[in-house]
């Protein structure tokens, strides 16, 4: 059974047989969503480069059905809205995700998991808890304290945790003594599993805590018979998002669809004057205003998971 987005329990939908292509080369309605192009901003992950996404709302019916095509076509989830880059003259953020059934432990994950033999994992409701929120804010002030979700109070963490119209839920890890040391949030898809957020006690270096995350995670698929984590976008210019790469059974995203990952390729400079590169993956069309401001307050608040930085995930 799946945990609901108001923790009821829900019968579990089977993975999809065949690898679905961009909805809208399957007939799917697509274009009964609007889709949003954001106003550009600075890019949080390579310096003097512009950020814009491209949003679309969640919310109504058939909108978990929507996200789980979505999230195949390289989109990523915060609060209600789906979201993807869609960043004139760059094509640095790529989707990948762990196909599970080729996963096998290198020297490293192997000595993460032995490391961390002492913790428990288990899925709760997506309810936001003082306990989790404590651990969260000590993540942040360590790990991303010059960051906007360093300053995010409980109501914010809440809302990030509560606000979702899909089905999510969050992975807690504790020690033998029963302490929080790390979360994950997480939404349950049709072919697997999508890594929203994770976040873990910043004092404990050694256990390599984010990296623990995603190996229990990518078991937790292998419990399901669900084919796929998915970890949301490799950066290689970027060392807090180029450490997925280490990861066994890595895929990515692009033209002409989901393929091996087979280390950093070429990416596009940035776009001269006269000069325009276009996005690897096509894009659906964006439909409003093209600066439409759509997600309000929560707009300072999109981001993608899990963050890990180079320390953490080669300890």
């Amino acid at each position: 059974m799946d945990i609901g987005p108001k923790g009821e329990s829900r019968p579990r939908r089977e993975p999809l047989q065949r690898e679905p292509r961009m909805a809208a080369q399957r007939g799917l309605s697509w274009p009964r969503r609007q889709f949003f192009a954001v106003s550009p901003v600075a890019c949080p992950y390579i310096p003097g480069r512009a950020e814009r996404k491209l949003i679309v709302d969640l919310a109504g019916s058939g909108g978990t059905h929507f996200y789980d095509d979505l999230s195949r076509a390289g989109f990523r989830r915060s609060h209600r809205f789906a979201y993807r880059p869609a960043c004139r003259g760059c094509a640095s953020c790529v989707p990948v995700r762990i196909a599970v059934e080729r996963f096998c432990h290198t020297r490293s994950t192997r000595r993460v998991r032995n490391t961390n033999q002492d913790l428990r994992g288990g899925l709760v409701a997506a309810r936001a808890t003082a306990e989790q929120y404590r651990l969260f804010a000590a993540y942040q002030g360590a790990r991303h304290g010059d960051g906007d979700m360093a300053s995010m109070r409980y109501g914010d963490y809440r809302a990030m945790v509560e606000d979702t119209p899909v089905r999510t839920a969050i992975a807690e890890f504790r020690d033998g003594c029963g302490d929080l040391v790390a979360a994950a949030l997480i939404d349950l898809l049709d072919d697997g599993i999508s890594a929203v957020y994770s976040f873990y006690d910043p004092h404990q270096a050694r256990r390599s805590l984010g990296i623990w995350s995603v190996l229990w995670l990518v078991e937790e698929c292998r419990c399901r018979g669900q084919p796929f984590l998915y970890l949301g976008y490799w950066i290689a210019e970027s060392p807090k998002m180029a450490y997925k790469d280490r990861f066994p059974a890595l895929e990515r995203l692009g033209a002409g669809g989901w393929t091996e990952f087979e280390g950093p390729s070429p990416q596009p400079s940035p776009r001269k004057r006269g000069k325009r590169v276009p996005n690897e993956i096509p894009l659906p069309r964006a439909s409003g205003p093209p600066g439409a401001s759509v997600l309000g307050p929560a707009a300072g608040r999109i981001s993608d998971a899990p963050r890990e930085g180079p320390a953490s995930a080669g300890g």
